[in-house]
């Protein structure tokens, strides 16, 4: 009897399991809409809710944020699964090297030829022109050693490198094609000694006074909730990283005014911009969703932003 009860349970079980799927992932479901897949970050989760708020606020057609996908090869494998049809946010950099397999590239604007041409061949998809702003590495002081040294760019940090402190994400100290060693080689100076951190620490550090410099990311939002300085890759060390929407050549032939619609996001959001928008759920506690639609009422949709095919 018991050994029925538990075959039971377990067909049963079985049945549940073909019947649902993951939140927003697998399973046939309705066929139409538009799903769009976000990544795990505050950032990757603020573009996808901007791109619902675009489509919803343009297109007569149901839209669904699929949250929490934890890279940009998982975000990619949901494109080509069906499970959604437009990714919020994907970077040049990360792309390249990534979902492409090429070698890294300095050069901005042959890195954004690169994935457009690559999306095309090799997915089926459209890669988008940037959004506006990138979110890579960069160096970043405090706005008052950048005072005290005249710092803007990370050439200016030669005559003092050798008093200054650095801490910087563990896995780029190992990093090749633009890690420490490539910084080295690149810059010709080093400080007076490296820390290996956690990338999520660094910004803490460096705003206690235990670190003269940190290495962090460019958008993020305790950059501006410490006032921090990011200093400019004058030498192009970091490869680009500049953020586009990507979405399937299927959803822009089922819904034709979707490119349009895309477009109109084109150089709308500079760094800084983004940095204000995860300062306000990092800091502020907004939820990204909420964050994402307050930017578009005040920017009434980018209603006057007139667009061309292409981007051009």
């Amino acid at each position: 009897m018991k050994k029925e009860i538990k075959l039971v349970f377990l067909l049963f079980s079985v049945f549940l399991l073909s019947a649902c799927s993951l939140p927003g992932l697998g399973g046939t479901g309705d066929q139409e809409g538009i799903k769009i897949a976000g990544l795990a970050t505050t950032e990757g989760q603020i573009m996808s809710f901007i791109v619902e708020g675009m489509i919803e606020h343009y297109l007569d057609v149901d839209t669904q944020v699929i949250n929490n996908l934890g890279s940009s090869s998982v975000n990619e494998r949901a494109l080509l699964n069906g499970d959604a049809d437009v990714s919020g946010v994907k970077y040049t950099g990360t792309s390249l090297t990534g979902e492409l397999n090429q070698e890294p590239i300095t050069d901005p604007e042959l890195a954004l030829e690169k994935v457009i041409e690559g999306f095309d061949k090799q997915f089926n998809q459209k890669w988008f022109p940037s959004y506006g702003f990138a979110n890579s590495y960069a160096f970043m002081v405090t706005q008052e050693t950048a005072e005290k040294y005249h710092l803007e760019k990370i050439s200016d940090l030669e005559p003092y490198a050798d008093q200054l402190n650095a801490g910087a994400d563990t896995s780029w100290l190992k990093r090749e094609g633009d890690g420490y060693a490539a910084f080295l080689d690149l810059y010709n100076f080093d400080f007076k000694r490296v820390y290996p951190m956690q990338i999520g620490l660094v910004y803490d550090a460096l705003a206690a006074g235990e670190m003269d410099i940190v290495l962090g990311y460019s958008t993020d939002g305790r950059i501006a909730s410490y006032d921090l300085v990011v200093l400019e890759d004058d030498l192009n060390l970091f490869p680009p990283y500049d953020a586009s929407p990507v979405a399937t050549k299927e959803i822009l032939e089922k819904y034709p005014d979707l490119e349009g619609v895309l477009l109109k996001l084109q150089g709308q959001i500079d760094d800084e911009q983004m940095q204000n928008l995860n300062y306000q759920a990092d800091n502020n506690l907004l939820e990204p969703q909420v964050v994402a639609q307050d930017f578009l009422k005040e920017h009434n949709f980018f209603e006057d932003v007139q667009t061309s095919e292409g981007g051009e």
